[in-house]
């Protein structure tokens, strides 16, 4: 098992965080996720590299891309609807 860091764009608050924390720990080899939303990033353990892969596309789906990573305004209205079914979740 390995650890790494991303660092995303969009996150905001603890809606944000409960949504992406929820989607990453559904992924079969990604584990003990956590979310630094002071640093706009999301640690977790992982089994295989392509895992890391696919944490970047399911946070891209979510409305948080890498930083880095062009952020339309797409992206930025989909981490609005993330974040509010984060908070509703709660």
């Amino acid at each position: 098992m390995m650890r790494t860091t991303l660092y995303i764009q969009n996150l905001k608050c603890d809606g944000c965080a409960q949504s992406i924390r929820k989607a990453l720990e559904k992924k079969e080899g990604i584990s003990d996720v956590s979310i630094h939303i002071e640093e706009a990033s999301v640690t977790f353990n992982y089994l295989s590299k392509d895992r890391i892969d696919e944490a970047k596309e399911i946070l891209s789906k979510l409305g948080y891309p890498i930083q880095g990573v062009k952020n339309p305004l797409t992206k930025k209205a989909k981490s609005f609807v993330s974040c509010a079914v984060g908070r509703m979740g709660k």
